[in-house]
């Protein structure tokens, strides 16, 4: 396949392209360059050409339910409007079987995955978080567990006096096979004081990933850009990332989340332009040379756009989901699921091949 490089392409990323085709790595400057340049066809068509030779015309997605034990948590993070304070209007902590009372009311056949997520709530002890994956465990053996994030595994070392291997073996015990890629923000200590994100900080996000990888775990990884961020505080991100990918081998893929307003009637200047989430999926694509997937989430971006995306290097659009609760509780219009049937059709509609598969990527059904 040839990537147009047209009379319009100046010097500098004819040489990205060169780079790209050769198996070169691109660079901090690299990245930040392909993030200044206008040039978006030829950088969408670059990240395509990659994705092509990583998976071909395949695009993978999962039966899927989101679940959400509790919403209480002692963070303030700035963007956050899903958190809320015990006892607060709207605030509830479910036990196990309250959450199998909500599942058996919404599940159906074909899904696949539990993907589990929540508020750091420091009123429950850590033996309710290992419990509650217990119970879903027990009642649906045959449903994988990918339950919490890097910044939850890390507080809950905090609530139970465990290291962060012990707190993953516990949580192993009961059913636990995959970390979500959730808590990682922008991987910069700057970012993370300006946007008051008290959690994990950016050393504890890597090191709990690190250690799932050692366990055996395959994880997921993202990054939330939209804010303070500078290009090359989202370039760094990528890097460091790359790095750790390099040592372990552990990430099977990179969810790129453009930022929500807090409000769902922000209007368009509050929110991400399609021609920076565009950027940003083709972008991590090329930076990512040794991650095997980049998702389209379409929670976020929105189907359209994620059609589009499948031409910029994404070759995942997530899942059925059934009603996403965090991005819908600040300014997301998207649709909070979407069906197997939908799903399809969003892929084939790119000139692609959905892939119905599993959370550890295996393949299921391909629907050609």
């Amino acid at each position: 396949m040839s990537t147009l490089v047209s009379p319009f392409t100046d010097r500098r990323m004819a040489e990205i392209v060169e780079k790209v085709r050769n198996g070169e790595r691109l660079t901090l400057e690299d990245g930040v360059y392909l993030y200044e340049t206008d040039d978006l066809l030829t950088l969408g068509q670059l990240a395509n050409e990659a994705n092509l030779r990583k998976n071909g015309k395949k695009v993978y997605f999962i039966e899927n339910m989101s679940l959400y034990f509790t919403n209480v948590c002692e963070a303030r993070c700035a963007f956050c409007n899903f958190r809320k304070d015990l006892g607060e209007e709207g605030s509830y902590t479910l036990s196990g079987q309250e959450m199998i009372d909500y599942v058996e009311q919404h599940i159906h056949p074909g899904v696949r995955e539990f993907h589990i997520v929540g508020g750091h709530n420091q009123h429950v002890p850590f033996q309710y978080y290992v419990d509650s994956l217990k119970a879903l465990h027990d009642k649906y053996p045959d449903v994988t567990l990918k339950a919490y994030t890097a910044a939850e595994i890390d507080f809950f070392t905090r609530i139970s006096g465990l290291s962060i291997e012990e707190v993953l073996q516990e949580l192993q015990k009961a059913g636990l096979q995959s970390l979500t890629g959730g808590g990682a923000e922008i991987l910069s200590d700057q970012y993370r004081q300006k946007m008051k994100v008290t959690k994990a900080n950016v050393e504890r996000y890597l090191e709990v990933h690190r250690t799932a990888h050692k366990l055996g775990m395959k994880t997921h990884t993202t990054m939330l850009y939209g804010s303070v961020e500078s290009y090359e505080d989202r370039i760094n991100h990528m890097l460091q990332i790359r790095e750790l990918q390099d040592e372990t081998n552990g990430f099977m893929v990179f969810i790129p989340l453009s930022m929500q307003p807090k409000s769902k009637n922000a209007g368009i200047m509050r929110r991400n332009s399609a021609y920076e989430d565009l950027k940003t999926i083709a972008i991590s694509r090329l930076m990512l040379d040794n991650i095997q997937h980049v998702k389209a989430y379409f929670i976020n971006i929105g189907p359209q756009l994620t059609q589009v995306a499948l031409s910029f290097g994404a070759s995942d659009v997530h899942g059925t989901i059934i009603r996403e609760q965090i991005s819908h509780a600040a300014g997301a219009l998207t649709p909070a699921g979407l069906t197997r049937k939908e799903l399809i059709w969003l892929v084939k509609g790119a000139g692609r091949i959905p892939v119905e598969r599993d959370t550890f990527y295996n393949e299921i059904q391909v629907y050609e």
